[in-house]
């Protein structure tokens, strides 16, 4: 079955010539199924290149999926056309005075790790972004800052400067193989990393409502589950094009700015041959996964999403 998107927007196009099954919001109307609403709070500032990268992962399951387009109510986006957010995106605040439920919702990261969470524009309804979760969405993906903001705001777990950015592939363990959200996964996944900020594992230890699903000896927790808030938190990028280290590697090296080569990813680590991407899979793992347990678990009735 399809990801439902809208037919003008830049995703439909892109994963059409891709392969990937999409329908048009009229088409969808004529389905006699109720499929998966799933939002994604986009806090990202490219936002049409986030959204095509998710849209393609949410897009592979074989269920249909009502994707929506989601993003902070004031906030100003300088890098994403004004009027690209005003044909597809809604700010969250009239999602939230609408009353709309959605099965579920991705959190994505956004390029503030050096702030404190607290001095974050936007941190007060961010806040009442995770607080609405827990009465209108069945379950949230918090991803990179997202997740690590999620994982703040719910459990008190500190994120930590790091003296260097952590970037490029990390090899890490599959620690929970029974976990449903793990089905398929190897002992050993590759994962793209990039982030100046960590959270520790003794720390996550230390909370008993965290359970960590993969870890890195070099990089930290990666993905942990919070059974009680419904909540994954995923501090890494299975989501990345093959290209979006790179992109962000020759950035650096454009403005001038200190950047290391990005480990275990350019064959050889040489920057000068085109990179191999070998998380794709995993990726789709993750997120049909991650799906698959929303449709086996959400109820059928939209209205009792959080009252359970």
């Amino acid at each position: 079955m399809p990801i439902t998107l809208p037919n003008d927007l830049p995703a439909f196009d892109i994963l059409s010539d891709e392969g990937v099954m999409v329908m048009s919001p009229g088409r969808a109307a004529t389905q006699d199924i109720r499929p998966l609403r799933i939002g994604l709070l986009n806090l990202m500032p490219k936002k049409i290149q986030t959204e095509n990268q998710f849209a393609r992962l949410i897009g592979a399951t074989p269920l249909q999926i009502d994707f929506q387009l989601i993003r902070m109510s004031d906030h100003e986006s300088r890098n994403t056309a004004a009027d690209h957010l005003q044909s597809f995106y809604r700010r969250f605040c009239d999602v939230e005075a609408a009353g709309e439920k959605f099965d579920g919702l991705i959190i994505t990261g956004a390029p503030i790790e050096h702030l404190r969470f607290e001095d974050v524009t936007y941190w007060d309804e961010l806040t009442r972004v995770f607080e609405w979760t827990q009465s209108h969405v069945h379950s949230t993906f918090g991803v990179c800052w997202g997740g690590m903001a999620m994982a703040w705001h719910f459990n008190r777990l500190e994120k930590h400067i790091l003296d260097h950015k952590a970037f490029g592939c990390f090899r890490h363990r599959n620690l929970a193989p029974a976990s449903p959200y793990l089905r398929g996964f190897s002992d050993d996944v590759l994962v793209p990393v990039s982030r100046w900020t960590e959270v520790r594992q003794d720390e996550v230890d230390a909370i008993p409502a965290l359970r960590t699903l993969i870890a890195s000896e070099q990089s930290g927790p990666c993905l942990i589950e919070d059974p009680s808030r419904r909540a994954l938190y995923v501090f890494n990028h299975f989501e990345y094009d093959s290209t979006t280290l790179k992109d962000e590697y020759d950035r650096d090296v454009i403005a001038g700015k200190p950047i290391n080569v990005p480990v275990n990813y350019y064959p050889d680590d040489d920057p000068s041959l085109a990179p191999t991407n070998r998380w794709r899979s995993h990726a789709h793992l993750l997120y049909g996964n991650w799906i698959n347990e929303i449709y086996q678990t959400t109820e059928y009735d939209m209205d009792l999403i959080g009252k359970g």
